[in-house]
């Protein structure tokens, strides 16, 4: 099959065989879709080869149980070994000995084909195209946030970044109720978040030490001093990027302002496919262009331009 591989940073088209693996169902993808954690990737953030990819909606060709055959599904992206101290506390996502579809020891999903356990897929509605499926990774990781903290409509709410993580998260944001408001540099983001309602504010008109929740979406170090200094004593400083590199942080500000971090990444499939079906949010707003995987690797260029959103790829 073709596949697009990731080794020594650079990407290229291959021809690789077919995936086989015990105990997981064969999954022919129909659409996938480019994060920045794709492109970081590519950078060098983290050391990996193999096929990238895993953001994607597909449909069961092959597995133990046929009744998932014909399905079209979606994927939880880290495979787990259900026996390690996380995994039997509950912190599965932690798992000890996991592997991460298209990030860790597992190839992706910018392929004819890949492999989960029928433990990691998710049926998707009928009425939930493949457009819209295709984002249900990236809005579950939105709406933990939601999992691990308590937001009030009486809460103000400050989120740092709206490009393709942060739209999502605005848009989950949003359902609350809370007093939200967003930081988006480019115009067209803003133009999209105007669109559902949501209040974009410049960075000049945040006031310090007043935020309830500041959710810190950009993955740079101006984005998080911004949230920081943002964020009120005893607030909730909501860390959604990972980030290259190390940070240079005043620690002793954070425990004389009794700051509480929290570290956000995978979420709820379920809630993310329900969200879609219900017509709640609408991701599809965010598709920038779509290309064949033949022209994977102009994908990866355009979906590295400056502000550029979704960019979908499909087989």
């Amino acid at each position: 099959m073709r596949a697009l591989w990731l080794e020594d940073n650079k990407i290229s088209l291959r021809n690789v065989p077919q995936p086989r693996k015990a105990d997981e169902a064969l999954v022919k993808i129909r659409k996938a879709g480019i994060c920045s954690t794709d492109l970081e990737l590519v950078k060098g953030y983290y050391p990996y080869t193999g096929i990238l990819g895993h953001e994607f909606v597909g449909e069961v060709v092959e597995a133990d149980d046929a009744s998932w055959t014909g399905q079209r599904v979606v994927g939880e992206i880290n495979v787990v070994c259900n026996e390690c101290e996380q995994c039997l506390n509950g912190r599965s996502t932690h798992c000890e000995k996991r592997t991460v579809l298209g990030i860790v020891n597992r190839d992706g999903t910018f392929a004819e084909y890949t492999t989960l356990p029928l433990g990691n897929l998710h049926r998707v509605p009928a009425s939930v195209p493949d457009e819209m499926a295709v984002f249900t990774e990236p809005l579950a990781a939105a709406l933990e946030i939601q999992q691990q903290i308590q937001i009030k409509p009486s809460d103000r709410v400050l989120l740092v970044g709206a490009g393709r993580l942060g739209q999502l998260i605005a848009q989950a944001l949003a359902l609350t109720g809370c007093n939200l408001r967003v930081v988006a540099r480019h115009t067209y983001q803003q133009r999209l978040l105007k669109a559902r309602g949501i209040k974009v504010v410049s960075e000049e008109e945040i006031t310090p030490w007043r935020w309830d929740i500041a959710v810190e979406a950009t993955g740079s170090p101006s984005g998080f001093l911004l949230a920081r200094q943002a964020i009120r004593p005893r607030g909730t400083l909501v860390l959604k990027s990972t980030y290259k590199g190390n940070l240079d942080v005043n620690f002793s500000s954070l425990v004389v302002d009794e700051i509480n971090i929290i570290g956000s990444r995978c979420g709820p499939f379920e809630p993310a496919l329900r969200l879609m079906e219900l017509g709640q949010v609408y991701p599809t707003v965010l598709i920038a262009d779509e290309f064949k995987l033949a022209d994977g690797l102009k994908a990866f260029e355009r979906a590295a331009e400056t502000g550029a959103l979704k960019v979908l790829v499909e087989p």
